[in-house]
């Protein structure tokens, strides 16, 4: 006699679990497989909403079908993987004693019990809100489901509205701004924090929001919401915690979010101390025939080993295969966890991170070196495109901790290099030597991130003594003594200059030039370039004359946030 089949209960039908569900299926033909989902749709690619309301496209089922082109809905799931989708429908109990999920018809008030052999969790999160006054209003919204972009993409093609403010600096606030910027609407992105992108270091930041503000939208951070104001029911204006009163008709909140975890925690389940549900590497929970997944759980930082949030859909995805695995075949996956990547295009710029940021890892106690290295991505011959980036590296070991990655030019591979590089533990000296591909139409013969190691050597050796664009600027503010040494061409300072008290002395006329130069030789001294290469090489020459306080502005003028002369 065979056993009976497999009893498989799916809770969530957005990522972690489709994935699970279709994983469990491949492995396991005769499993009965049960996906229940609160919302209309299953399987959305919810991080190309922002793109569905800027009319990047406008098909909308492109948002729900598969690479083919198929729908996926309660049918496509029926027949192509046998997979009972019930949608619509809430898990409003689990009882683990009995082994059975209570779930109600949203539209019928119907209840029904579905018994399990293994249950998944993946209730994914709720959108944060600020409590205050006004949250009510008609126009305020959030975009975390299909009906909230729906509802965006309605207010993009009804073309009323003419200003938008946006709550929240973080990615999702800046996809959307651009969304709202390609529908002609005014918008201002409002941050509570000093910095927009709170995950980049200030000064890679602040070039962000240049470009944003050169592109026409306004930021304004260190300012959170005190109220959200209307007129007959709708939405009129923000208001500012500093009193400040900005007209709008639309208001997109996107403030981050917090896992859904109040069925589990019913259940008894374990909760993290970070506030999701406490998983171990297999995506259990605290009860072993009970798996989670996705927004709603913890998992461990593969670079400080501590229980960190990762709400992306990437992660869920590869959580759920992880526990789609394991519920056929126990204990033979692993999920080891996240090191932070991500990426996100804002107008032309692209910007990536993975790991720590420099203020992040000196937070955590590391000792850390930094190096900012601005060029192109590939060779100006065939028309390269900046990118400014800082590098972390660990100061004992040579260990790369993190990077973050901004401009016009190719980032995401540079990221997912050096997202590898962590993933391994390398060392800059093993990224310095890295063999990647070369080819000019797709990089430099030393890449940006290879340039990047070699910049950190020569930190950590002494080569080198770099002061950042944000240090700098202190300096001048502060009227400190120092002689800053513009070391580009008469041509370049003519075009374009910062005007911070700085000699121009090409790097060429250096040697000649020498009898200019303070005759202090511990005076200190600070040069620059467009990169700051001939930065670094006039600072080697100045050093072997005796100059011994010699430093060089990283990333060049490039990566100076801040006004200009010219």
């Amino acid at each position: 006699m065979s056993s009976s089949p497999l009893k498989i209960v799916v809770i969530g039908g957005s990522a972690a679990g489709p994935k699970a569900a279709a994983r469990a299926r491949r492995l396991d033909e005769h499993a009965s497989i049960t996906l229940i989902q609160k919302d209309p749709d299953l399987s959305m690619a919810s991080c190309g909403y922002p793109y569905y309301i800027g009319g990047v496209f406008d098909d909308r089922n492109q948002l729900i079908c598969t690479p083919a082109g198929i729908v996926r809905d309660p049918n496509f799931f029926e027949k192509a993987k046998r997979i009972d989708a019930l949608v619509l429908t809430e898990a409003v109990a689990i009882d683990r004693t009995a082994k059975t999920v209570t779930c109600r018809h949203l539209a019928s008030g119907d209840e029904r019990l579905v018994p399990y052999d293994r249950l998944v969790i993946a209730t994914g999160a709720t959108p944060l809100f600020p409590q205050v006054p006004g949250t009510d209003l008609a126009g305020i919204h959030t975009l975390h489901s299909l009906g909230d972009a729906d509802a965006l993409r309605a207010i993009r093609d009804q073309n009323q509205v003419r200003r938008a403010v946006v709550v929240g600096g973080g990615l999702i606030g800046f996809e959307v701004c651009e969304a709202l910027h390609l529908a002609g609407i005014q918008t201002t992105v409002i941050e509570k924090t000093d910095s927009i992108l709170p995950f980049l270091d200030p000064e890679i930041a602040h070039l962000v929001a240049n470009h944003i503000r050169a592109n026409g939208a306004d930021i304004i951070t260190g300012n959170g919401v005190a109220a959200f104001l209307g007129e007959h029911g709708r939405l009129s204006a923000v208001k500012l915690d500093n009193g400040t009163e900005l007209p709008c008709e639309l208001a997109v909140v996107a403030v981050g979010v917090r896992p859904n975890i109040g069925l589990a925690q019913a259940a008894g389940l374990t909760i993290g101390e970070q506030g999701g549900i406490a998983v171990d590497a297999y995506m259990r929970t605290s009860d072993p025939d009970i798996y989670a997944a996705g927004d709603c759980v913890e998992c461990t930082s593969l670079i400080t080993g501590r229980k960190v949030r990762a709400p992306y859909g990437d992660i869920a995805n590869l959580q759920g295969r992880v526990i789609g695995q394991n519920l056929i075949q126990p204990e033979t996956a692993t999920f080891p966890g996240v090191t932070h990547t991500g990426i996100c295009k804002i107008f032309d710029y692209t910007v990536g991170i993975t790991g720590l940021s420099a203020r992040q890892a000196r937070a955590l106690g590391y000792d850390i070196e930094t190096a900012t290295v601005s060029g192109l991505d590939i060779p100006g011959y065939m028309q390269g495109k900046l990118l400014i980036s800082l590098m972390v590296a660990e100061r004992a070991t040579g260990r790369v901790l993190g990077f973050q990655c901004i401009g016009p030019g190719e980032v995401s591979k540079r990221v997912a290099t050096v997202a590898m590089a962590i993933r391994g533990r390398l060392t800059i000296e093993d990224l310095g030597n890295a063999d990647l591909p070369y080819a000019p139409p797709y990089s430099l013969a030393l890449d940006h991130v290879i340039v990047s190691a070699h910049v950190l050597e020569n930190k950590l050796r002494g080569l080198m003594q770099g002061i950042s664009v944000a240090e700098v600027k202190q300096r001048v503010d502060s009227g400190a003594d120092c002689f800053i040494i513009d070391t580009r061409t008469p041509q370049e300072f003519e075009d374009l200059r910062l005007g911070i008290g700085e000699t121009l002395i090409p790097q060429g006329a250096l040697r000649g030039r020498l009898n200019e130069l303070p005759a202090d030789k511990e005076r200190e001294i600070i040069l620059y370039c467009k990169i700051s290469l001939r930065g670094y090489e006039s600072a080697a020459i100045l050093q072997a004359y005796g100059w011994r306080n010699v430093k060089v502005m990283e990333g060049g003028v490039m990566a100076w946030p801040y006004p200009r002369e010219k």
